[in-house]
């Protein structure tokens, strides 16, 4: 029997365990709760639990597929806004080996399957890296986020204290050259 056919056959339960292995990252007052998957009531239960089935299920057909990046990318946004750190955050993906071993450990010697689990193990170490890849940029976009904010209040603060004026439309830098009078010269070139 084929790797592939050993993680369809045992899916759901895989599937299953590795979503209690991302809850398990979360507070245990806030586990429970997160096990409900109702998109209205808990968004983020429902992310969860449907981002890991998707990844799961495009994981298995093998080929490198453009959804995964989006599946993750709705996970990592959440966990981004969080307190986790990047290993925290990520780790829950090296988590589907350590399933599966548990799942199916004695079948992978059984079957003489070693050499397909190794090549899987490696796709999933694949699957971490582009999970940290797309929890960086999200913390770059809240970090991106948080610096304008800062700018903007600096600026309506400085304004409200007559302390800054507004740059003609034209402006352009490293090399304005608005108002420069004949003779003059623009001192940036």
């Amino acid at each position: 029997m084929s790797l592939k056919n050993l993680l369809l056959q045992k899916r759901s339960r895989i599937v299953k365990k590795w979503c209690d292995v991302v809850l398990r990252t979360y507070p245990e007052q806030s586990q429970s709760f997160l096990k409900k998957k109702d998109p209205f009531g808990n968004p983020l239960g429902h992310t969860i639990a449907e981002g890991i089935e998707s990844i799961y299920d495009e994981l298995l057909q093998g080929a490198e597929s453009d959804n995964i990046p989006l599946f993750f990318d709705n996970i990592m946004r959440v966990r981004a806004v969080q307190d986790f750190s990047p290993s925290q955050a990520v780790g829950f993906v090296f988590g589907l080996k350590k399933v599966i071993r548990k799942e199916l450990g004695s079948e992978i010697l059984k079957e003489g399957i070693s050499e397909e689990w190794a090549a899987f193990e490696n796709r999933i170490d694949g699957l971490a890296l582009l999970c940290f890849d797309i929890y960086t940029a999200c913390r770059q976009k809240i970090f991106d986020i948080r610096v304008n904010e800062v700018k903007k209040q600096s600026h309506r603060l400085l304004k409200m204290a007559g302390l800054a004026y507004e740059l003609p439309g034209d402006y352009e830098h490293p090399g304005y050259e608005g108002d420069l009078k004949e003779g003059q010269v623009n001192k940036s070139e």
